[in-house]
């Protein structure tokens, strides 16, 4: 019998507001968020490199060679390696003497800790998720270990969120004895045309152009990639002050650093990239620039039980 006053059925099914979606690799060799906006990041667990990150449009920001090792067998050429605890290389320091170039974070497998989630107040698609990756002598590598003896903690915080990326490290001295360390987020940014690419932010700063000499410079105007570039920025603003990415005029990704006093722009140009075996396509230098976060132009000493703690955030403009 039909009922005059019978509720009507609901549309939808109340629930759960849409949620981060996080994915590991059949072959646990790889973390994947995406969020319901469409912005997504994916973290190679060899290293902790991130190895994409892309906007709510799908357009990705980071550049990777089609070269790149994803396999752990060496290093990633692209997205965003980690440098520890050593920039380059430093053959005057004792306790990093015998560490290749970058150290062993980029070159180690580290453990994904898990993930949070944050609903961003009442609009869920404002919410953001957190991947942390953990490495530390416990878990290191018998050879890293034979070259670098100290006692340490390392962890590795990968935050999504719409139209941004923050990446930020935790290193802490769980040791007895006191040690040195440098540490650098290397990230490789794609662009769309270098030759029409600057980078502002980073007027009358001095750098260390290690091209050339290497040589201290002041920066007059903003940065541009006219050759091969490998200059190490200590900006004259505060680090929560902008450094830009600018494309034809437009600026499309913004950077804000957290306790990392310096900044670092590589651009390999055509000889250099020639000679990567992993940089490819070898016109890839035309596509590409790397900002990157870091305090490496001085080492930071850790006493027994110290932390250090640094980081960035990009944001998709």
């Amino acid at each position: 019998m039909d009922r005059p006053n019978r509720p009507a059925a609901l549309a939808t099914t109340p629930g759960l507001p849409p949620q981060a979606q996080i994915t590991t690799s059949h072959d646990n060799t790889r973390v994947s968020a995406v969020l319901p906006t469409g912005d997504s990041v994916e973290v190679l667990l060899h290293g902790a490199t991130v190895i994409s990150w892309k906007d709510g449009s799908g357009a990705e920001k980071l550049w990777l060679s089609t070269a790149a090792k994803l396999d752990g067998s060496k290093p990633v050429r692209g997205g965003i390696p980690l440098v520890f605890p050593v920039f380059g290389t430093a053959p005057g320091h004792a306790a990093t003497a015998s560490l290749p170039q970058h150290g062993f974070a980029r070159n180690s497998k580290w453990e994904f800790l898990g993930k949070s989630t944050s609903e961003g107040g009442d609009d869920a698609a404002e919410g953001s998720v957190k991947l942390d990756f953990g490495l530390s002598s416990g878990t290191l590598g018998e050879d890293w270990k034979a070259k670098w003896g100290y006692a340490f903690g390392l962890v590795y915080s990968v935050t999504l969120s719409p139209g941004s990326l923050s990446t930020a490290l935790v290193v802490s001295n769980e040791g007895e004895e006191a040690f040195e360390s440098q540490v650098l987020l290397h990230t490789y940014l794609r662009v769309k045309d270098i030759s029409a690419t600057e980078v502002t932010g980073l007027e009358n700063s001095s750098f260390l152009d290690k091209v050339d000499g290497p040589q201290t410079k002041t920066q007059s105007g903003p940065v541009t990639i006219t050759g091969e570039t490998d200059r190490v920025y200590n900006p004259e603003t505060d680090p929560k002050d902008p450094v830009r990415v600018v494309e034809s005029g437009k600026p499309t990704v913004t950077l804000v650093r957290d306790n990392l006093p310096d900044v670092v722009v590589w651009n390999p140009w055509v000889d250099k990239a020639a000679g990567m075996g992993d940089f490819e396509p070898k016109d890839g230098w035309k596509n590409m620039i790397c900002v990157e976060a870091g305090s490496v132009r001085s080492w930071t000493k850790l006493e027994k039980g110290d932390v250090f703690e640094g980081g960035q955030t990009f944001y998709a403009n």
